[in-house]
């Protein structure tokens, strides 16, 4: 072929390419344009000519959330009434007056009070009841409702009616609202074997720092060891995530790479800064509510080999979300990326590309994942979270003993123990007498809550089951017995759970008298993870072997 018929073949080739690029281009803003034409005038005919009133705002809110509803579930409308609980996920930091509220049959009461907030200023304190806000009755209010009056303007007044723990008057406080940041370094001290142990809850705003403060704190204490919390940070801030590797590792270094449908999507983040140790051991706590920015550190670090990793799998969150703004000051966060680990893995357990039949999703196979190196050539897998290099089983609660907390026994009591006790012994040292777990079992039997087993509950239903049916005499007179043999006495059933109970009522107990901080130093000493971690970090062979070529 001459080179001019060859040029002219490919001129002629490039033109159609063109053609059918734009023709496709065409099309598809077409589709677009129609769809948008369609939904409008649904939109208009519905709100114009139905035969009820319609709520022109839910209407918009159910279609678009509908719509989203089939890509995945962090990509998601924020209307303009919802912006500033966006603010504060994403910044920590809120108009209010520092306290957070538990409901129980209705009734507010306060959980937490951030310490030296307006709140805590104003003499409000956990285990205090909220019977009114801005002059409106709060009993069966929603939490949204709630946030709504409470929330606002700082330097705002908000007048509160309290009924103070252990009264019946109502006392009327007013409350000037303030700028809140939630601290995300609740708790940080030297644990047994000089291992410092920091709790980190959310990655927001100053993240990084906070965790480097409490570090340098901790080694100027005598700490050898660190112990980093993220069992149950479901995430945030992905910056603030490399900001927190960058402590540990050096300079220069990939800690997470981002990659999108477009490439501004595609990023590669690295350390920025020198480190702040690299030879500290380190141990970092997960679990299955450990999620996006808390699977980078975790991930990194693991890839790493700077830190062993101990506790359950975590949740396995490997999209990016970016926020879009809209028309009448709405915003859309969506999914723009899938992000990877330094060794190259991506930790997303869901696909929801591509959904099964019915529209739900499925975790990605084990026969589909695929199997990378730590830097120590240490085997890692994709497509299901980070695994613990030390897996441990999750300690769960019994159905009495999550009953007792959803109906807030294990709240009121706590009230019940601050009336009649001044004071309790540091966080470190107190623990509930037998005496006074007795106290808590008499408590609950006097109360009106109730608890049958799984055996009673069955049989319950067999008896049910059996009236409806119209059984024999026999038969009836069997179940009766039945139900007498199986019968399980309340007492009974708390002491059989005791264990657990006492530890959830003794760190609620010392939320009461140190605030936060004292309810997490209080459960620390029972917490067979952080016990683990310090064992590990401890045995110096053991750590420096996890982390080798396995």
């Amino acid at each position: 072929m001459s080179k001019s018929k060859f040029i002219k073949l490919f001129g002629t080739g490039f033109v159609l390419l063109l053609i059918i690029a734009s023709t496709t281009s065409s099309n598809r803003f077409f589709e677009i344009a129609k769809h948008i034409e369609i939904y409008a005038s649904t939109y208009k005919v519905i709100n114009d000519i139905y035969v009820d009133e319609v709520n022109p705002n839910h209407l918009l809110n159910t279609s678009v959330e509908s719509m989203l509803s089939t890509l995945d579930p962090y990509t998601v409308y924020i209307s303009e009434d919802k912006i500033e609980d966006y603010r504060t996920m994403s910044t920590g930091q809120y108009g209010g007056i520092g306290a957070s509220t538990i409901r129980i049959k209705g009734k507010v009461f306060i959980a937490s009070v951030v310490k030296d907030g307006p709140a805590d200023e104003a003499g409000i304190e956990v285990g205090d009841e909220i019977i009114s806000a801005s002059g409106i009755n709060v009993f069966n209010k929603s939490n949204e409702a709630l946030n709504q009056l409470v929330r606002g303007q700082a330097k705002t007044a908000l007048d509160l009616g309290v009924r103070k723990n252990g009264l019946e008057t109502i006392t009327n406080i007013s409350v000037i609202r303030d700028k809140i940041t939630i601290n995300n370094v609740p708790y940080y001290g030297l644990q047994k074997n000089k291992v410092g142990y920091i709790k980190f809850t959310q990655f927001t705003e100053n993240g990084g720092r906070n965790i480097e403060k409490a570090v340098k704190a901790l080694k100027k204490e005598g700490a050898t060891s660190i112990i980093i919390d993220l069992r149950g940070n479901l995430g945030g801030l992905l910056h603030e995530a490399v900001n927190i590797c960058n402590l540990f590792i050096p300079k220069g270094k990939q800690v997470v790479e981002t990659k999108g449908k477009r490439p501004e999507n595609s990023t590669e983040f690295k350390t920025l800064n020198q480190p702040l140790d690299l030879n500290i051991p380190v141990a970092v706590l997960v679990n299955s509510s450990s999620a996006s920015a808390s699977e980078i550190v975790s991930g990194t670090l693991q890839d790493y080999d700077r830190a062993v990793i101990i506790g359950q799998k975590t949740y396995g969150k490997g999209l990016v979300q970016n926020v879009r703004s809209l028309t009448y000051n709405a915003q859309l966060k969506v999914t723009i990326a899938k992000y990877y680990t330094p060794s190259g893995r991506c930790i997303q357990a869901l696909d929801y590309t591509h959904r099964n039949k019915d529209g739900s999703v499925g975790k990605i196979a084990d026969s589909l994942k695929t199997i990378y190196y730590t830097q120590n050539k240490r085997p890692v897998y994709d497509g299901g979270g980070v695994d613990p290099d030390i897996l441990l089983e999750k300690d769960k609660w019994s159905p009495l003993v999550i009953k007792l907390i959803q109906e807030g026994q294990i709240y009121l009591y706590a009230n019940e123990f601050k009336l009649s006790h001044a004071s309790i012994p540091s966080p470190e040292k107190f623990e509930l007498s037998g005496q006074e777990f007795t106290n808590f079992i008499n408590w609950v039997e006097k109360s009106d809550f109730e608890f049958k087993n799984s055996a009673q509950n069955k049989l319950d239903h067999l008896i049910t089951t059996s009236v409806k049916a119209k059984t024999s005499d026999l038969y009836d007179k069997t179940l009766e017995e039945l139900k007498h043999s199986v019968k399980s006495h309340l007492n009974q059933q708390l002491i059989v759970n005791s264990k657990s109970i006492k530890l959830i009522l003794e760190s609620e107990i010392a939320l009461r008298y140190y605030n936060e901080e004292g309810e997490i130093e209080t459960s620390l000493a029972d917490d067979l993870e952080v016990i683990k971690a310090i064992e590990i970090l401890t045995d110096t062979q053991r750590y420096t072997t996890i982390l080798e070529k396995s």
